[in-house]
């Protein structure tokens, strides 16, 4: 495989709708799909949204978002949009739910295409061990949010041949991100380690009541030069997304260390997931997610 023009990104929420969009954008054929047609017709009306505000700010023309929207298709059935050189996986953090559909996509899928999840929780051999092409499969972990976010950490599995990974960097430069390649599988990879520390040590201050929220995120702000401080941060991630990344390692390693606080329990547990559901660590006016 030499190069990446087709791609099927599955899951059409926050993260793999803005993956299909930077995709379409850099001059790829790109299919997003999602079993759930009010999903799919949310991420499209999102998706035009935000392009429609680059317009106004003058980041994009008028011909390069028509050009975009004219190779990305929304799709509600996935016969009709497997035979492609590539496709992102970015539905729901639970490992079965993601074998199941590696498993599909596999028999669906032609001999060439290079099968890659979004996922920083579950490592490459967690999921490639559900198909016959483990050669063929590697993570494309995207950061939120996937259109302005450049890094992307492209990873290994123990199977992944050379001409895979040399297949998903040269996508990831193709789409203008800044590919970080790991050559041994672990989970969280690189970033999430290191930001998953703060977070806890974070967590840890505020639940032994040595400061606020508000005092935690600026002394990060100002101190330590962070654009964001981790509680705005979880806010912005999604606070159901940490919590699933660190049940997941929980549940791997049954190490108390690894299971998600009390604080973060307590919070989804309320259905306070941060911006998209208006309230989280901080209240918030309305659950759009800013892209500047």
């Amino acid at each position: 495989m030499t190069g990446v023009e087709s791609v099927l990104v599955v899951g059409a929420g926050a993260m793999g709708s803005q993956i299909a969009l930077v995709a379409a954008l850099a001059g790829c054929d790109v299919a997003l799909h999602d079993v759930d047609v009010d999903v799919l017709a949310r991420a499209e009306r999102q998706l035009r949204d935000r392009m429609a505000q680059q317009i106004v700010k003058g980041r994009r023309t008028p011909e390069e978002v028509g050009q975009a929207f004219a190779r990305l298709r929304f799709a509600a059935e996935l016969d009709p949009v497997t035979d492609v050189d590539l496709v992102i996986e970015a539905v729901v953090e639970k490992v079965d739910v993601k074998r199941q559909l590696f498993a599909d996509l596999d028999r669906r899928c032609p001999e060439r295409t290079v099968l890659a999840s979004n996922s920083s929780s579950f490592v490459p051999s967690a999921m490639a061990s559900a198909t016959m092409r483990p050669d063929r499969f590697c993570n494309l972990h995207f950061f939120n949010p996937a259109l302005v976010m450049r890094c992307v950490e492209v990873v290994r599995g123990p199977a992944t041949s050379e001409a895979t990974m040399a297949a998903a960097v040269g996508f990831v430069e193709r789409i203008g991100k800044q590919p970080v390649v790991l050559d041994r599988e672990i989970p969280g990879f690189v970033a999430n380690r290191i930001l998953n520390a703060v977070r806890d040590e974070a967590i840890r201050l505020l639940e032994g009541g040595y400061a606020t929220v508000e005092a935690i995120d600026t002394a990060c702000r100002t101190a330590l030069g962070y654009p964001m401080g981790p509680f705005e941060l979880m806010d912005l991630t999604g606070i159901d997304i940490g919590y699933l990344t660190k049940q997941a390692r929980y549940d791997e390693t049954g190490d108390p260390a690894d299971a998600p606080s009390a604080t973060v329990r307590m919070l989804v547990a309320a259905g306070h997931l941060g911006r998209k559901t208006g309230r989280g660590f901080y209240t918030y006016e309305n659950d759009e997610q800013g892209d500047d």
